[in-house]
């Protein structure tokens, strides 16, 4: 197969089955208005917030599963040693852009954090998983602000990754375009709660 069908495959797939919303799936089966409910958003934490923590938790692994599913398709059908990165890489900037910018609910999706760390599990160096968790983690439970611990996991990402890919490497180029892409989306489908956490009126996790 020409590798410019491959990335075709992995560009317009990852929007498709990103653009997939598994929190308002959740919530159109349990007729709860989510986008009216909490703070408006479809993704995990939302969901915790307005419908409990086993749809959150549906949620979470809804989103999960529509990164590392095709992924692990991709690795097996489409990508060789030397491109399944490349195609990964693809696919999963597309399908964040997807959740981000979903066409089936009106290009108004969620913030991409649970895709964002589906990618990164599925194509970063252990140690950075490791990293990353340990950061949100420790960031969330200090602060109970979900949002400053994923401000705060995407620049140590990316310094993570830049140390662990050599310049030298070929995957290098590739990694660092997207991880800054996918670093500014965040940033940007995070401005208003930049503005909240600046004012101190950023809803808490608990």
């Amino acid at each position: 197969m020409p590798e410019i069908v491959k990335y075709l495959i992995c560009v317009v797939s990852g929007y498709f089955i990103g653009s997939v919303s598994t929190g308002l799936l959740i919530a159109s089966i349990k007729k709860v208005d989510l986008r009216g409910s909490g703070s408006g958003g479809t993704g995990t934490t939302n969901v915790l917030r307005t419908m409990g923590k086993l749809p959150a938790l549906l949620t979470f692994l809804g989103d999960i599963a529509k990164v590392i599913v095709p992924i692990v398709l991709i690795r097996v059908f489409l990508g060789t040693e030397e491109d399944w990165y490349l195609l990964s890489l693809l696919y999963g900037l597309s399908a964040v852009f997807g959740h981000c910018y979903p066409i089936y609910y009106g290009f108004k999706g969620g913030k991409g954090i649970a895709v964002t760390t589906a990618l990164i599990c599925a194509t970063s160096h252990p140690w950075v998983i490791i990293g990353g968790v340990i950061v949100f983690v420790a960031v969330v439970a200090i602060s109970r602000y979900v949002s400053l611990g994923s401000l705060t996991v995407v620049p140590i990402v990316l310094i993570l990754n830049t140390i662990v890919y050599h310049r030298s490497d070929r995957l290098f180029i590739p990694m660092l375009i997207v991880s800054i892409l996918i670093g500014a989306l965040d940033y940007f489908r995070h401005r208003t709660n930049i503005v909240r956490l600046i004012h101190g009126e950023e809803n808490k996790l608990f």
